[in-house]
């Protein structure tokens, strides 16, 4: 399932963002970056030690901000470590944070030159925001960034599963209301 946002065709697929070709791969993150589990664990994981050597560089990331760094053994030329918010109710601003992870990210994808932007579905893990709601705000986010900036040809929403993957679809296709 793909739609086009002004030039840039936005697409949901299933599979393992490690293992998928692209300028740059996003992160789902800790605040430390010095990697975890999930995706973040994953990446490190996949893209062996150079990705942690070059996030040392780094004092940590503030939540809803975004760092890049090599890619390591990935098919990717770069990671962009995004940390998302915890959901605490949805009353503490986690909407905001969550878009401008989307955002932030994308704005760096820009300036390292990239083309092609995979991400994973921030902050749905163990940081408990509710799935539909978190594709509603990455989904709008990327739309805005979009229809303001061409310069991205390709955004892949990565699931791991069917039934994320067919959730995402049908909030892109537009079945569920965006904010």
């Amino acid at each position: 399932m793909a739609l086009m946002f002004n030039r840039t065709s936005v697409e949901v697929v299933e599979g393992d963002i490690t293992t998928i070709p692209v300028d740059a791969i996003v992160n789902a993150a800790n605040t430390r970056l010095r990697g975890g589990g999930g995706v973040d664990g994953a990446i490190h994981g996949a893209g062996g030690p150079a990705i942690l050597e070059d996030c040392m560089r780094y004092k940590g990331c503030p939540t809803g901000q975004a760092v890049v760094t090599t890619a390591g053994r990935l098919p990717a030329r770069h990671v962009i470590h995004t940390v998302g918010p915890v959901w605490k109710g949805g009353t503490r601003g986690e909407p905001e944070l969550l878009a401008s992870c989307y955002a932030t990210s994308l704005a760096r994808a820009r300036e390292q030159g990239a083309r092609s932007v995979s991400f994973p579905s921030i902050s749905t893990g163990v940081y408990g925001f509710p799935f539909d709601e978190a594709c509603r705000v990455a989904i709008a986010a990327i739309r805005e960034f979009c229809m303001a900036d061409d310069s991205i040809d390709r955004i892949l929403l990565v699931a791991y599963g069917k039934h994320d993957a067919e959730r995402y679809a049908r909030i892109l296709e537009g079945d569920t209301p965006l904010p």
